[in-house]
């Protein structure tokens, strides 16, 4: 064969690759287009405790992603007393709303329950009822809850992650608290944010300071032994807060806040499965994150699947 006769032969085999790579390509950027659409009409109930005390509440979501304020609740909490949130319930009443949550003031944990009326306010006529759990949470750096409910299935579960890395679990069916274990290994962790439960475990998705991104799975069963998988080596290390919520049959919407430029940015987050995780930016939000503490709002538990993990 010539070399003119290789040359041409060369051209079309590359055109004929170039149609293989597009027409693979398309359908894959197709998918890519459609997912991130319907993660478009995803949102979050984003809330935060100001410097003074009160409570917020915005939704956050959209493509661009778009927060938009929706209520502020004045004189919830003294001025620069809470350091940390759970996430917090918000169920309809007949007058306004019933709140529930827990907080780490100074060295205490405290329950807190009280209601909102139609304008958004604490309704004065109702019990506002912040109550002392018990102390030694000084060193605490992040506090959250699950609570699985399906049919008689129901779990009750609370984590807190001591600033020198130790891992604390609790089950706090009726009120009480009692230790189910805890693990060292996690000093390096900013934040973590709840992403999965069932009936068996819980799954949270944490970034490091050092940039990683990981998913922490806990079974329920004792003793206590997290299963710890990597999702991405590096560019997380820039959020002191991730806010999840469910996001499709089996994703999450995930939100980064960014305390020092106090910007946030969303991203749509396939079911966890490790570096084999879909993770798609959805862009920086038009909104700013100014307060100090930062949580997410949910539902009654049985209303509010977490399938992302």
């Amino acid at each position: 064969m010539t070399g003119r006769k290789l040359f041409r032969t060369g051209l079309a085999l590359a055109g004929v690759a170039a149609l293989t790579t597009a027409a693979l390509a398309a359908p894959a950027q197709a998918a890519k287009t459609s997912a991130t659409s319907a993660a478009a009409a995803c949102r979050l109930s984003a809330g935060s405790v100001t410097a003074a005390g009160a409570q917020t509440t915005s939704t956050v979501g959209g493509l661009p992603p778009v927060k938009t304020p929706s209520n502020i609740a004045h004189g919830v909490y003294q001025p620069g007393k809470v350091r940390v949130s759970s996430y917090f319930i918000s169920e309809p009443n007949i007058a306004g709303l019933d709140i529930f949550g827990y907080v780490l003031q100074g060295d205490g944990l405290y329950s807190h329950s009280y209601s909102q009326d139609g304008t958004g306010e604490i309704d004065t006529s109702t019990p506002n009822s912040l109550t002392r759990i018990g102390g030694g949470w000084t060193n605490f750096k992040a506090l959250e809850t699950s609570v699985y409910i399906a049919g008689n299935a129901q779990r009750h579960t609370a984590y807190g992650l001591r600033s020198d890395g130790t891992l604390f679990r609790w089950n706090t069916s009726g009120g009480s608290w009692r230790s189910t274990g805890s693990t060292a290994g996690f000093p390096s962790v900013k934040s973590m944010a709840l992403i999965g439960k069932t009936a068996t475990y819980d799954t949270f998705l944490a970034n490091l300071s050092g940039g990683a991104l990981y998913t922490i799975k806990i079974p329920a069963t004792t003793p206590m032994k997290p299963i710890v998988t990597k999702v991405r080596p590096s560019g997380w290390g820039g959020f002191e807060k991730l806010i999840a919520n469910k996001c499709g049959a089996s994703g999450t919407l995930l939100l980064g806040i960014d305390q020092t430029t106090k910007s946030g940015y969303t991203y749509a987050v396939s079911h966890a499965n490790g570096t084999a995780t879909v993770i798609q930016n959805l862009g920086k939000v038009n909104g700013t994150f100014p307060d100090p503490v930062n949580f997410r709002w949910g539902v009654v538990a049985d209303l509010d699947p977490l399938t992302g993990g």
